[in-house]
């Protein structure tokens, strides 16, 4: 039995059985090692205990586990169809132009020529221009420098969708 103190989303994450709660994680995260994490710490008395555990877990991923993560992403301009989740992250690319979503599909290739992922960045509450604007500065980058970038963006969207896992009725 749950805390009443416990936010109900939470509460409800927190009495799902592992396959449910796996597949909820995985909505947030495709890096397995991610969720096994979170799922082996439940339950979490705050939601602020169990974005601290996001947070370590996402520090601690490999290479591998950041290219599993990476997998769940689409390129920026182009969210997966029927995808809610994905059009709101990228809603800043909604109303671009032709010629700014022509460039974002040019960067795009070209980051992931060289990085070989796609480009990843935390899109809520950015235009098309600032993520333009992100992946030209990003492209000079060394792989180093970049998988510690994507470590941190794909942290703060950790935290967002997990806000929203936890914060649902």
């Amino acid at each position: 039995m749950t805390s009443t103190s416990t936010p109900w989303g939470l509460a409800r994450f927190n009495d799902l059985g592992e396959s449910a709660a796996r597949a909820a994680l995985h909505e947030a995260c495709a890096a397995t090692a991610w969720a096994d994490r979170l799922l082996a710490a439940r339950p979490y008395a705050t939601a602020d205990d169990l974005y601290a555990a996001s947070d370590a877990a996402m520090a601690d991923l490999t290479a591998a586990d950041l290219a599993e993560a990476m997998a769940g992403h689409p390129p920026i301009g182009r969210p997966k169809p029927g995808d809610p989740t994905s059009a709101r992250e990228q809603r800043g690319m909604a109303g671009a132009s032709e010629e700014l979503k022509a460039q974002m599909l040019e960067l795009n290739l070209a980051y992931q020529e060289k990085f070989g992922q796609v480009f990843l960045i935390c899109a809520i509450g950015r235009t098309g221009e600032q993520m333009r604007d992100a992946v030209r500065e990003r492209l000079g980058n060394t792989p180093e420098q970049e998988r510690e970038i994507v470590r941190t963006e794909l942290g703060k969207i950790n935290r967002i969708r997990l806000a929203r896992l936890v914060e649902e009725d």
